[in-house]
């Protein structure tokens, strides 16, 4: 059956064809050229390739593997009837076989995640499990001792080769699907959601259903979720902004410059010298701190608070 979404028609099959840092996918290359998938526990940000390359290591090893979704299927009775009935049994091509838990930080810590653990012992000589979450701390500690854990987390000089290589992984995408496009558009799309790869295809697609992406819909890919923000600042609501940072945002860098552009737009003239060196205050301190959706809430604070809003 032919796929409708662009992110499984060309979803990579090789860990090669993943788009992740060369240390990250070095760690996977070594698991296809010995043939073994151990236990795995992938954390790191929505749409970075964990559920990606989990599948494509599957693919590659020649596995046979089963796809859960934690935040939909996390439940004990998953794991007493699906889960248990294929980990017990033998893989028709021989090998292992493979359980990939998408999201499993959603499983339930009081009944699944405790069931999990005892799973991945009672089946170890016969299955793997794959667990991709956003937030590893929210798994029980046997998740992390029974699991090799990798990281999904991009240093500055990644993120730069990696946003490289997925405009060109869009182009040859919108090359093959015949839609007509303006590089700076694609540029912004990748910048506002970058690294969430997912989203970026997602909105890709939904934004080429005239056959041509052009500067006509830039302000809908640049603006449409700062709107909502600036309108949440001037009208004090924290919460709402706190709420926004958490589900708009992939990269947190990028939102400095963007509301440095739209300055003039929203803010009363008296106040954008202040705002500026705001946010360049904000901007040097993201290099360095250990949480950069903390350190964009409290720059959003402090427009919040110093700023006249038109």
């Amino acid at each position: 059956m032919k796929h409708v979404l662009w992110t499984e028609i060309y979803r990579p099959h090789t860990v090669r064809d993943c788009i992740l840092p060369d240390r990250i996918k070095k760690i996977f290359q070594e698991y296809v050229n010995k043939k073994e998938i151990p236990h795995l526990l992938l954390s790191g940000d929505p749409g970075t390739g964990k559920t990606s390359i989990a599948k494509a290591l599957c693919d590659e090893v020649g596995c046979d593997y089963m796809f859960l979704n934690g935040s939909e299927e996390n439940g004990i009775d998953v794991l007493r009837t699906k889960i248990r009935s294929y980990a017990s049994t033998i893989s028709l091509s021989g090998g292992r076989k493979v359980v990939i838990i998408d999201e499993a930080d959603n499983m339930n810590p009081n009944s699944l995640q405790p069931g999990m653990k005892a799973a991945i012992e009672e089946f170890s000589k016969n299955c793997s499990f794959v667990f991709t979450c956003n937030n590893k701390q929210k798994l029980i500690k046997p998740f992390h001792s029974r699991c090799a854990t990798i990281e999904f987390k991009l240093t500055n000089s990644e993120k730069a080769q990696m946003a490289m290589e997925f405009m060109k992984a869009i182009e040859n995408i919108l090359v093959i699907e015949n839609i007509k496009y303006d590089k700076k558009v694609i540029a912004a799309l990748i910048t506002k959601h970058f690294p969430d790869f997912r989203k970026t295809i997602n909105e890709l697609q939904k934004y080429s259903q005239t056959g041509e992406i052009n500067e006509g819909i830039l302000s809908q890919v640049v603006d449409v979720d700062l709107k909502d923000l600036i309108a949440n600042l001037k009208n004090k609501e924290f919460t709402k902004v706190q709420k926004w940072v958490k589900s708009s945002v992939s990269d947190h860098n990028s939102i400095y410059r963007l509301i440095y552009n739209a300055l003039s737009e929203f803010l009363e003239p008296k106040s954008i010298p202040q705002v500026i060196l705001i946010i360049a205050k904000y901007q040097y301190q993201a290099a360095f701190c250990s949480d950069s959706e903390i350190n964009l809430l409290a720059f959003l604070i402090e427009v919040m608070l110093d700023a006249s809003f038109k």
